[in-house]
């Protein structure tokens, strides 16, 4: 599609996403869903702390109530949460504003169906017709114009769930959060406290500009420092939007979306609740956990990248749990997405059952370490059919033979191909990557 990609309609503010379009994909939703203004339609809107949110948020609420839809505004929210209150409230669809682990600078517009989920490819390509010029339609009036309230209540629905999807207390437990200076700041403190746990909370304070800046799950950094000096019992970092999670235990250590996946999977399968012994994952996961899991009699069953690909496979097939790497991971029986504070409520439930650190719990993997290059070149297509560039790329995966992997795709928005080799040893990964590489450098010339 030419605007909307697999997380919505992103980029730069105002450059490539503007007021304007936030104000035609509303106008356009509000005629779609309420049929030219022959019946009512609702739905809400969350967003991040990105200081063009607001912006967004007024643009998109004027539009939609212009083309005749009732707006609920949640304002300062999490995605996941969006999807909760789109579903559970009956509305017709939601939108988040968030342009999740991205700097400040950058927003994105998702769009959610009446299920919680990514709205259909079908109808995100009408709105591109409408913003493309291709498409008329006509304004509601009179009584039919939409009004736009506010919806602070659906948070605390939302907030009210979170607390109700575990039975445990974390009471004697030392948390720390990292919020990212974003959505979680409005949320996960509270919810943490209302389950008993003694909070610690870093970057939780936005300021429209601070947003994801060296903190939360892809600067994990300062989480491990703060769990340390501090004698936490285990800290979770969030991304800006909150549907990311990353787990640092008492000793420090990064637990990223393979392990947290890992040890939540071996935990429902002993209590017989992982459907068909499953778990979903990207291309992009660790063989390391991989090989983990097939010891605990668990099968890893992977998508290409992209938490959309992993949440179609658990649809389709009724899998009880899929992630990334990343740390997007979905629980089939709690959300219809990835849930970073849900994630880390699971996680906890896990500490405080078994009475252990979380450490134990991944005590039983051993990554595979990984060299990825990210090689730009003119032509990718070209390049991953040269017969030299085939030959290098099956040259090393026979030197692997079965005791590592090499992963080679397309960037889906940039001229780049993404080398990524695995093996026991790093010198093996590294060398293979840069045989590979130097082959596509040559053959992109």
């Amino acid at each position: 599609m030419k605007y909307f990609g697999t997380d919505g309609f992103r980029g730069k503010a105002n450059e490539v996403l503007t007021a304007d379009h936030a104000f035609n994909i509303g106008k356009f939703l509000g005629w779609y869903f309420t049929d030219g203004a022959h019946k009512k339609a609702s739905c809400v809107i969350g967003k991040d702390t990105r200081r063009s949110s607001y912006m967004f948020e007024y643009a998109l609420a004027a539009g939609l109530s212009s083309g005749g839809v009732d707006v609920n505004l949640l304002h300062v929210t999490t995605t996941p949460s969006v999807s909760y209150v789109t579903k559970s409230g009956d509305f017709d669809f939601g939108i988040m504003i968030t342009a999740s682990h991205n700097p400040f600078y950058d927003n994105g517009i998702k769009i959610i169906d009446k299920d919680g989920f990514k709205m259909e490819d079908a109808v995100l390509e009408k709105v591109e017709d409408y913003l493309d010029g291709k498409v008329e339609i006509t304004c509601a009036r009179n009584e039919n114009i939409g009004k736009i309230t506010d919806y602070i209540q659906g948070r605390n629905q939302y907030i009210s769930y979170l607390t109700s999807t575990t039975i445990h207390s974390f009471r004697g437990y030392k948390v720390g959060l990292d919020c990212a200076n974003g959505a979680a700041s409005s949320i996960a403190k509270t919810v943490f406290e209302m389950l008993g746990a003694r909070t610690y909370m870093i970057h939780d304070e936005p300021d429209g500009l601070n947003i994801n800046v060296d903190c939360g799950s892809t600067h994990i950094e300062s989480l491990q420092k703060f769990v340390v000096e501090k004698g936490l019992d285990v800290g979770f970092a969030f991304d800006g939007d909150a549907d990311r999670c990353f787990a640092v235990d008492e000793k420090g250590n990064v637990l990223d979306g393979d392990l947290i996946m890992y040890l939540c999977a071996v935990h429902m399968k002993e209590r017989n609740a992982l459907i068909d012994d499953t778990v979903v994952a990207t291309i992009a996961s660790n063989m390391g956990v991989e090989k983990a899991l097939e010891k605990q009699g668990i099968r890893m069953k992977r998508t290409p990248v992209g938490d959309k690909y992993v949440s179609l496979e658990m649809q389709e097939h009724g899998y009880s749990i899929g992630g990334e790497e990343s740390g997007h991971i979905i629980f089939n029986k709690y959300s219809t997405t990835g849930d970073g504070i849900l994630t880390a409520i699971r996680v906890m439930e896990i500490i405080v059952g078994k009475k252990t650190m979380p450490s134990f719990l991944t005590a039983g993997v051993t990554l595979f370490p990984k060299t990825q290059i990210n090689k730009r070149v003119q032509d990718a297509a070209a390049v991953l059919e040269n017969p030299v560039v085939k030959e290098a790329i099956d040259q090393a995966s026979l030197e692997l033979d079965g005791s590592g992997r090499v992963l080679i795709r397309k960037s889906g928005t940039e001229p780049v191909i993404r080398i990524l080799v695995e093996a026991r040893e790093e010198e093996v990964c590294r060398k293979l990557a840069e045989q590979i590489a130097a082959k596509m450098e040559e053959a992109g010339q």
